[in-house]
């Protein structure tokens, strides 16, 4: 299995590493798009390794007064074995991406650049995940979302993603009008 195929899903984590809630052992996690997201990387991770992770995916869900929720303390171990999981079997000769900071930025300005783009990239992914699962939209409109959602991995700007975006809209035929419709709030 070549590794780059598996490096956008292994930053992909890290990125939900870096943007996942405080690890206060006592907190909790109630938005279920964030697990939901997370089980369905893995489920994508399966397939394209060939390989079993799903011991890595969030199960143990609590219901409580205000709806399901799960323990901050597992999402995040079960985020962070994840990550040294496939560090171990692909990315051993990287430095480890998880020692406090990560060791494979060289430079403070790499360091803030990378962070800010992973939080671009998870902010635009919590969108589209949320317009997913809760807007009605016709399969066209599904199919131009999950696109760009199975493309954002590897998007390093956001002039990328614009670029991205008008380049699937058009293959699909998806109007400006359409994609006011498909981003409006």
């Amino acid at each position: 299995m070549s590794k780059n195929k598996i490096k956008p899903i292994y930053t992909e984590l890290q990125g939900y590493l870096a943007q996942a809630p405080s690890s206060d052992k006592a907190s909790t996690v109630s938005d279920s798009s964030l697990w939901q997201q997370f089980n369905n990387t893995i489920d994508e991770l399966n397939k394209i390794s060939n390989n079993n992770y799903d011991k890595f995916k969030i199960t143990n869900i609590n219901q409580g007064a205000r709806g399901p929720f799960i323990l901050n303390s597992d999402y995040r171990s079960k985020l962070n074995g994840l990550i040294m999981r496939l560090y171990g079997e692909y990315f051993e000769t990287e430095s480890s991406p998880i020692s406090g900071s990560p060791s494979t930025i060289v430079s403070q300005n790499q360091s803030q650049s990378q962070t800010t783009r992973i939080a671009m990239i998870m902010d635009f992914q919590s969108l589209i995940d949320e317009k997913l699962y809760s807007s009605e939209l016709n399969e066209k409109e599904k199919t131009f979302l999950e696109k760009i959602k199975v493309a954002l991995p590897s998007v390093k700007s956001f002039a990328e993603i614009t670029s991205l975006i008008i380049n699937i809209a058009k293959s699909l035929g998806i109007s400006v009008d359409q994609l006011s419709k498909i981003f409006g709030q």
